[in-house]
């Protein structure tokens, strides 16, 4: 019996043994089966990779090593006449946080969001303290396959911006982009050092299809090719290692161009243009002074009221200098070289001004400024300003032909485009008469300034072939260009025409142009001279009516002909000194208030620029009163971008923008003003206002003065001063 059991037991035990082996063996099976499957479809895959579809993926291979990438040249700098930058591209950057980072420290990044939002809105207050924080939580609400592998914080900064937000909580944490996500990703920002000066002149660029990045206007539109340079070609090649990019074509940078700007007198002009808009309210005015001998041209303003009320400010908005618009009395210039090379009027003829005018078909010449006498000699013509004497000068000479004044203008270039190097530039507009259509009283008006359209440029030009015994150098914003050696290759002066006259009649022209200003008490500028100017000028005033145009907003809406009644355009155009004139300026003053003229408007503008160049020591040599200053002093920079330990002065909205100048201090009279922490333009207001001359070193404000403030001393003392980008006690 009990040798049954045993054996019922050995029998039990043994099925129990043979089933769980059976079951072992049978997973083995099915383990084995799915891994002979699995090394079957990799084979296969593998087959129809290297064999079947072997040309397929070959092809995308080739093609995609075979990708060209275009590689983006360096945009060339642009420069002022000494070397400073008007224009340059520099490294900022884009700040971008990884939240897929594999490393990522999301428990350290969530408590760190309170005090990382701080530090945000202090140095970065684009957004407030609430709105950095909403920001930076933001990502954290989404899942992490959804969360950004590049969420933008914030936009083109300078990099000791990038070293500060390094130490800025959590991301001081670590430097490893793997644990913070933080990424700086670099970007090349074209940037102006001097701002809004010479803004319309100088351009600015704009990104074009494809991401390039092109001139939109002024030099950099009219130089793009230059500028830009040639784009590069390469291709990613396989490695050892890696895929990287192999050069087949090397970009070419663009070149630097080095302009006629001289960025003191491109100050002066500014300032005194808009000193006087201001005082008059004028809609817009445009000046521009330019170098006698070569056309260079100096300096080049546009300043006209900003559209958002309330404002005050005078912004540049468009390239007035280039536009054309009846030029007025300025024009008589012209007139007057065509009648003295042609012989249409010699020197002993007088003309009779009555009162009554002169009668051209059914259109009255009148005059606005009146000779003592009834008859004005021909030396007197340009000094009164005479509409009558131009009209009998020009009409008898032309009427049989009325085109042939036309053709005459155009003979001097004035109808042609110049290529300045100014984008937008339009040449000089005389219509084709018709006789029948009243083109004899169209082309009175011309003789005068009305009936055809001039450019300020243009006029200008004129007046300053005019300084420069006829030879008529064309304006140029462009001095040289710099090669990849570092040398500058210096273009040549160029003209428009060689001689618009002889250089006796050039002579003669000056002569009249210097009674405008001279000639007691019917010059229409004799206001302007004064017995304590301490060089003379010569130059013409000129008045125009502004015609009714249609509003580009509704061009709809009918305009009808005619003008605005009481409104004006006041130009003045000239050269000085007038004995050995070294520098030609054209200022023209849309629409002032009532009250003002020419000379109290664009007049003084060109001599109060005249007389600061002057005082600098700007006409070659240095004035009797400033033996000591340099000839050529360095000027101010007006717009500073930094990248300073600081911060203070980041370009952008960034940080807090940092003062450097105060509200100017009482004055009393017969002393020196403090003008100690002031910058450059302020203090030179205020010194030359108070009768003192100035030099000065240095960029910045004002850090030291002497004599100083409060000093007694007699007007025309020089006083020196000290600027420096860093103010005392900062």
């Amino acid at each position: 019996m009990t040798s049954q059991k045993q054996s019922s037991r050995r029998n039990k035990a043994a099925g129990q043994g043979t089933s769980r082996r059976s079951h072992i063996l049978g997973r083995l099976g099915l383990i084995t089966l799915l891994i002979l499957l699995m090394a079957g479809a990799i084979v296969f895959m593998l087959f129809n990779t290297t064999v079947i579809n072997a040309g397929d993926w070959n092809a995308k291979a080739e093609s995609t090593l075979n990708d060209t990438i275009t590689i983006k040249p360096k945009r060339g700098d642009i420069l002022a006449s000494d070397g400073s930058i008007l224009a340059t591209n520099l490294n900022y950057y884009n700040i971008r946080i990884d939240y897929r980072a594999d490393r990522f420290m999301i428990e350290a990044y969530s408590k760190a969001i309170d005090s990382l939002a701080d530090s945000m809105s202090r140095y970065f207050p684009v957004r407030n303290r609430e709105q950095w924080k909403k920001k930076l939580e933001y990502p954290l609400t989404l899942t992490r396959s959804k969360r950004s592998r590049s969420y933008l914080l914030l936009r083109q900064i300078p990099f000791d911006q990038v070293e500060r937000i390094r130490k800025f909580p959590f991301f001081k944490l670590s430097r490893n982009s793997n644990r913070t996500g933080l990424t700086a990703e670099p970007v090349l920002v074209r940037r102006y050092p001097y701002g809004e000066m010479a803004k319309l002149s100088i351009g600015r660029v704009g990104e074009v299809k494809g991401g390039e990045k092109h001139g939109i206007s002024g030099l950099e539109r009219a130089l793009d090719s230059l500028l830009y340079g040639k784009p590069g070609k390469a291709t990613k090649v396989m490695f050892t290692n890696r895929v990287a990019p192999w050069t087949l074509e090397p970009q070419q940078d663009g070149y630097t161009v080095r302009t006629t700007i001289d960025i003191t007198m491109q100050d002066i002009v500014e300032h005194e243009l808009e000193e006087i808009l201001r005082e008059t309210d004028a809609e817009w005015g445009t000046a521009i002074l330019m170098e006698v001998a070569t056309g260079d041209i100096k300096a080049i303003s546009n300043l006209e009221r900003d559209t958002v009320p309330g404002t005050g400010r005078y912004i540049e908005a468009m390239n007035r200098a280039v536009q054309a618009y009846e030029p007025g009395s300025v024009l008589k210039a012209v007139s007057m070289t065509v009648a003295l090379e042609d012989g249409l009027a010699t020197l002993d003829q007088s003309y009779v001004t009555e009162h009554g005018g002169y009668q051209v078909s059914n259109f009255r010449v009148r005059d606005t400024h009146f000779s003592p006498t009834s008859t004005l000699p021909l030396m007197e013509v340009l000094a009164y300003s005479s509409n009558i004497s131009m009209a009998k000068i020009i009409v008898p000479h032309y009427r049989n032909d009325i085109n042939s004044y036309r053709e005459r203008v155009r003979r001097f270039g004035l109808m042609e485009r110049w290529g300045t190097g100014i984008a937008g530039e339009r040449p000089a507009w005389f219509p084709t008469l018709d006789p029948r259509s009243g083109g004899l009283v169209t082309l009175t008006q011309q003789a005068f300034g009305y009936g055809c359209m001039v450019p300020p440029l243009y006029t200008c030009a004129f007046y300053n072939a005019i300084a420069n015994d006829g030879k008529f150098v064309k304006p140029r914003l462009m001095q040289a260009l710099r090669l990849a050696n570092g040398s500058d290759s210096m273009l040549q002066v160029s003209y428009v025409r060689d001689s618009i006259c002889s250089k006796e009649n050039a002579r003669i022209l000056r002569e009249m142009l210097y009674g405008v200003v001279d000639l007691k008490p019917g010059g229409t500028a004799w206001r302007l001279k004064s017995k304590d100017d301490p060089f003379n000028f010569a130059g013409k005033t000129g008045t125009a009516k502004i015609a009714r145009e249609r509003d580009p907003r509704h061009p709809e809406i009918p305009v009808a002909p005619g003008y605005i009644q009481g409104a004006y355009r006041f130009s003045f155009c000239g050269f000085f000194p007038y004995e050995e004139p070294r520098y030609t300026m054209m200022v023209l003053v849309s629409y002032p208030k009532p009250g003002y003229g020419a000379w109290s408007t664009s007049g003084r503008v060109f001599k109060n620029t005249a007389l600061k160049m002057y005082s600098r020591g700007m006409f070659g040599k240095p004035s009797d009163y400033r033996d000591n200053a340099p000839a050529e002093p360095s000027p101010a920079k007006l717009y500073a971008f930094s990248e300073a330990a600081t911060g203070a002065s980041v370009v952008g909205n960034y940080a807090p923008k940092a003062s450097v100048s105060r509200t100017p201090g009482k004055t009393v009279r017969g002393s020196v003003p403090d003008v100690k922490d002031l910058g450059l333009r302020q203090a030179l207001v205020k010194l030359e206002k108070a009768g003192y001359n100035v030099a000065f070193s240095g960029q910045g404000a004002v850090v030291s003065q002497n004599p100083e403030a409060g000093t007694k001393a007699a007007p025309g003392t020089k006083v020196t001063l000290t600027l420096s980008q860093k103010s005392p006690g900062r």
